[in-house]
């Protein structure tokens, strides 16, 4: 990909697709005679995410050479989001994932994703390494470790940005999107996400995605081998018990969820990594941080679409107006910097 003198807020590299979510919530999906049809991914909802609280974003995907692949296009543009890094691949058609709607927390996915997606055809020599490197944040995701070529893009990223601005490592645990052997022994996905968290700035999952990076489940514990591992940043995603955010330098805080009707919880999370984005770069405190993308996530959870139910920021603004400020949980000794991975790293510009 051509360089780009342009710098962005947010670049996020991943999935992409269309999400038809049934029109009538709490109707099993066999009896579903209606859908609409909706941007969706991981990556491109928290570029949308992020767009839509005021903040120039970029995505790196593929998509098919096809309507579908189309209509993506023209809906980050409708939302914002720069494509100029979505490029079609021959032969493989653009990603479709059936969603069953069935509140409060039962929200089955089925995505159809063979014989491969587009966006796990992303391949090193495609990418604007100076563009990657400029951009304030950098957020990837663990689906893009789950095959080659894009697990190699995926690293070749994060090794060619080094320590500039910040990297979001969203652990995104899919396994039905990786290979039969890491769906049989998870274990085997840890090494990458291992060398990911390498070059990360701030890690990013719920317990699930939490124990496969490192292998331990309790929320303090996931938190301080993030850190160990070397991020900067440790969150923690707990469900109904809220969120935990550790610092390196020793700040922690607990934010409890943020009580509203759940309507569809897919999404939530999208919102939550786009609201993070924005707090980082707005150098607010982490409690404040961790609050605000606490209500954006609950936000979309209240709603029926994930892209376009992302909110703006008068509308979280509005939530938090009856919401109490979080507690700091405790302050713990900070932790010595991890040696710099990057120290060798190849040039952005390569």
């Amino acid at each position: 990909m051509a360089g780009s003198a342009q710098h962005f807020d947010v670049i996020s590299m991943g999935r992409i697709g269309v999400d038809l979510y049934p029109q009538r919530p709490g109707v099993p999906l066999g009896r579903v005679e209606t859908f609409e049809k909706f941007l969706g991914g991981s990556a491109a909802n928290v570029a949308v995410a992020a767009a839509r609280l005021g903040r120039r974003t970029a995505v790196i995907t593929r998509t098919g050479d096809d309507p579908f692949g189309a209509y993506l296009h023209q809906t980050l543009a409708e939302f914002g989001v720069d494509d100029r890094w979505v490029t079609p691949v021959d032969g493989l058609p653009t990603p479709v994932t059936f969603c069953e709607i069935l509140p409060p927390d039962d929200f089955p996915l089925y995505s159809y994703r063979r014989p491969s997606a587009p966006d796990l055809r992303i391949h090193t020599d495609e990418l604007d390494y100076f563009a990657i490197r400029s951009a304030r944040i950098l957020w990837i995701t663990g689906t893009g470790l789950s095959a080659e070529p894009s697990r190699s893009a995926t690293l070749a990223a994060l090794k060619a940005r080094g320590r500039a601005g910040t990297t979001v490592f969203d652990l995104d645990w899919r396994p039905a999107l990786w290979n039969d052997t890491a769906w049989a022994d998870p274990e085997e996905a840890r090494p990458y996400y291992v060398e990911a968290l390498r070059h990360a700035t701030v890690a990013v999952g719920d317990l699930d995605e939490c124990e496969i990076a490192t292998g331990v489940r309790e929320p303090w514990a996931c938190a301080e081998e993030l850190l160990a591992a070397g991020v900067e940043l440790a969150v923690v995603k707990q469900g109904a018990k809220g969120v935990l955010a550790v610092h390196r330098d020793g700040t922690a805080v607990e934010v409890p969820p943020v009580p509203v009707e759940v309507v569809n919880g897919l999404g939530a999370g999208d919102a939550f990594g786009g609201a993070l984005c924005h707090g980082l770069l707005s150098g607010w405190e982490l409690a404040t941080v961790m609050r605000y993308a606490n209500a954006a996530g609950a936000l979309v959870a209240s709603r029926l679409g994930c892209s376009s139910a992302m909110p703006t920021g008068p509308e979280v603004e509005d939530l938090l107006a009856g919401v109490p400020e979080p507690r700091a949980a405790r302050r713990l000794p900070a932790q010595p910097h991890p040696a710099d991975p990057d120290a060798t790293a190849p040039s952005a510009t390569a």
